[in-house]
């Protein structure tokens, strides 16, 4: 019987006893409670029922106070029936008491894991069963489900009535199929057709290929995040009036498919008219500031220009000590003409001061590990500028999938709240991995990894290669803050042995371990010092090879300390659409050891967009190692070709045995590269892409003489394409290279495949 009509029978029967009670028997009745009885409770004691009660002994029969008690008694949860009645001047209170939860199981469940479900429900074992709870939590099972694309499943609730009042409670589930987006549809839109504004959105189309992603999975926040996408897609093509108007969203009737619809309304496109530039701060160098307007008179209306413009001003005000300084593009649009005039006009902003930083979504990491990325403190002037460089570094974490930031109104009007949404992703692996590469044929790693170790942003990776042409075992532990100071520790053991039969007629093992220690130097500056000490021992010489080679053979010990400098002004260290970096390193030997040497590599790289998704990358690298008081060994000799100068073989540019082919190595190289990146037309999901590069360098310098050694220091250039594939299970690159300007003595490839598969 429903629990509202167990209480309206309650309060029938308590009215017609009340009304009963005004018969001449009645009359003669006291009519105060004489006496309060519980009946049916086995579990909860009859103290705990009769204070529920809004009246006691010596209190009155009231109708409204015995309809309230009925109603206190019914919200505890702890009845699945109640009645109250009148027995003369005794009042009864009648109750059956709700079964105790003994175990609760799910079945059928095999996309998602109990200990998820279970947090979820809301129930434990040895709490009150109802079925209102239980209704409950068959509705969160099913938003976990709808949230992870499933709108067709369904939950059936048992319950098996034990002993003792309790019950086991079992909710048998049909996880139903995936509910995939099958089709997405635009209304309006007459300057971009529908498969290109398909590809602006991140809610993609059911298809083949997208088993490895849930970007077919409808996802009302996902969709609300496509509406900003497309109104920034038009906006930066000159629609700055652009609205999506709505979304009409329908699911088939078997919960299979949803289909999208988009609803816009373009607007006239414009061009930027007059630019201008106005502040009513008295000291601020405006001129100076021109030069980082990006939108420019006549132009089609770019809103990301407009954007960025207002980006670079703030960060060039904080940088000019305006902490508080603010800029606000107003933008007066003439439909007749279609132009926008913009001023960015800079005024004094008001006093803000960040109160406090709130973190979210971090299950694992710890708080420490996100706030020690900011570049704002609570306390701080609020700085935009600082706040999105904050980002970027947790972002570079590699830690989150996501990291989302608002700001809010704090206690007081100066006081504001910055909160931080994060989403993390798998850091650890145990994994299993197998590939080929033209470098060192078929290999097979066994990989363990940790890169945010409990949580504290620590390190860890223990890794077995065994491949064609080499064996790895190493080890290597990073703490990122030693001693919670901006200063990084770290340890790396390794063994190796190389294979170099081919490039040299003989083998190397090196065996050893290096402590290093990083910190910054300023917003963007490291520097990175290092101690190395290894055992290295060249070893099973060919009886045909050079006999430059044939006198390396034998054990040498390194003692070697070093520094790396690295100024990184990229967007991502994660395949970077724009910006810089500079790495200079050296390392000095001979303190310990019996080898002498001074080592020194300097590498940069430039980063162009030249279209949203056209990359334009140029890069040089050169090295050169100067031996201190004997020549340079083998061992520790500069090589170049393969992945160092495609086109041309590993070990096959530079100085070499003249009658044997054997490669000897170089003491100076330099290799300069120009490549593009470009979009291959397919769904930006698949994180394929395409490149075209040139190469150029050469390797030379050794301190060796003789008639059969050949050393030209001639240039080479190669030229190419590849592909490359971000896949969910490694990295595939596919490289196709001509050598344009060789040796004839060079050994070249036009071929060079690099997989690595993780399972």
């Amino acid at each position: 019987m429903p629990a509202c009509l167990r209480r309206w029978l309650g309060l029938v029967l308590i009215s017609v006893a009340l009304a009963l009670s005004g018969g001449p028997a009645a009359r003669a009745q006291p009519d105060v409670i004489r006496d309060i009885q519980v009946e049916g409770n086995l579990r909860i004691e009859a103290s705990t029922i009769e204070s529920y009660l809004t009246l006691g002994r010596g209190d009155p029969f009231d109708p409204v106070e015995l309809e309230r008690s009925l109603k206190n008694l019914f919200a505890t949860g702890f009845f699945d029936d109640v009645a109250i009645e009148r027995r003369g001047d005794v009042l009864v209170v009648r109750v059956v008491e709700n079964p105790i939860i003994n175990r609760i199981a799910f079945e059928g469940n095999l996309r998602i894991e109990d200990e998820e479900l279970a947090a979820e429900v809301g129930l434990r074992p040895r709490s009150v069963f109802s079925r209102a709870r239980v209704q409950n939590a068959v509705e969160r099972i099913l938003e976990v489900y709808r949230r992870s694309g499933r709108y067709a499943a369904k939950v059936e609730p048992k319950v098996i009535e034990l002993e003792q009042n309790r019950v086991d409670l079992v909710f048998e589930i049909d996880e139903g199929p995936l509910t995939r987006v099958c089709a997405i549809a635009f209304v309006g839109n007459e300057s971009f057709p529908d498969r290109t504004l398909r590809g602006v959105i991140e809610t993609k189309e059911r298809a083949w290929f997208r088993f490895f992603t849930a970007a077919d999975t409808y996802d009302p926040d996902r969709v609300e995040l496509d509406k900003e996408l497309l109104r920034r897609y038009y906006r930066a093509r000159g629609f700055a009036e652009m609205r999506v108007l709505a979304v009409n969203v329908q699911l088939s009737p078997d919960g299979a498919c949803f289909f999208l619809t988009f609803s816009l309304e373009e607007g006239p496109r414009y061009r930027f008219g007059t630019v201008e530039l106005a502040t009513t701060l008295a000291e601020l160098p405006v001129e100076e500031l021109r030069g980082l307007l990006l939108p420019r008179e006549g132009r089609i209306y770019d809103g990301d220009a407009v954007e960025e413009t207002v980006q670079r001003l703030t960060e060039e005000l904080g940088r000019l000590g305006f902490a508080f300084a603010q800029v606000e593009p107003v933008e007066d649009l003439d439909r007749e003409a279609g132009v926008v005039d913009l001023l960015f006009r800079i005024d004094e902003g008001p006093r803000v001061y960040v109160e406090r930083i709130e973190i979210r979504g971090n299950l694992r990491t710890l708080d420490e590990v996100i706030r020690r990325e900011f570049r704002l403190a609570e306390g701080d002037p609020f700085n935009a500028a600082l706040l999105r460089r904050s980002i970027q570094r947790v972002r570079n974490l590699g830690y989150f999938e996501r990291v989302d930031v608002e700001t809010r109104p704090g206690s007081a009007p100066d006081r504001l709240i910055i909160a931080v949404e994060v989403s993390e992703r798998s850091t650890g692996s145990l994994s299993f991995g197998a590939g080929y590469s033209t470098t060192d044929g078929p290999l097979f790693d066994i990989q363990l990894s940790e890169r945010n170790l409990l949580g504290r942003g620590q390190s860890l990776r223990l890794q077995l290669t065994f491949a064609g042409e080499r064996q790895e075992a190493d080890f290597s532990f990073t703490e990122p803050y030693f001693m919670d100071r901006e200063l990084s520790a770290g340890i790396d053991l390794f063994h190796r042995r190389l294979d170099f039969q081919a490039q040299g007629s003989y083998n190397e093992q090196r065996t050893g371990g290096r402590l290093r220690f990083g910190f910054a130097l300023g917003e963007f500056l490291e520097q990175s010092v290092r101690y190395t000490l290894r055992r290295v021992e060249v070893r099973n010489i060919a009886a045909t090879a050079s006999p430059f080679i044939l006198q390396e053979q034998g054990t040498r010990w390194i003692s070697a300390i070093g520094h790396t400098l690295v100024y990184d002004r990229r967007d991502s260290r994660f395949l970077p659409n724009e910006g810089y970096f500079l790495r200079l390193s050296q390392d000095l030997a001979g303190l310990g050891g019996d080898t002498r040497y001074l080592r020194n590599e300097l590498r940069g790289e430039y980063y162009f967009p030249l279209t949203s998704e056209v990359v334009l990358s140029l890069g040089v690298s050169a090295g050169y190692i100067l031996g201190l008081g004997e020549d340079v060994p083998l061992s520790e000799r500069f090589f170049l070709g393969g992945a160092s100068l495609r086109g041309f073989q590993q070990a096959g540019v530079g100085p070499r045995d003249r009658n044997t082919g054997d490669a000897l190595g170089g003491n100076l190289y330099y290799v300069g590269t120009a490549e593009l990146r470009f979009p291959l037309g397919l769904p930006k999901e698949l994180r394929m892409f395409g490149r075209a590069f040139a190469e150029g360098g050469s390797l030379t310098d050794v301190d060796l003489s003789g008639p059969a050694l050949l050393d030209s220091g001639n240039p080479r250039l190669s030229v190419g394409v590849g592909v490359s594939w971000l896949s969910p299970l490694g990295p595939l690159s596919i490289d196709f290279a001509r050598a344009i300007i060789k040796d004839d003595e060079d050994k070249t490839e036009s071929f060079r495949l690099t997989f690595g598969a993780r399972f």
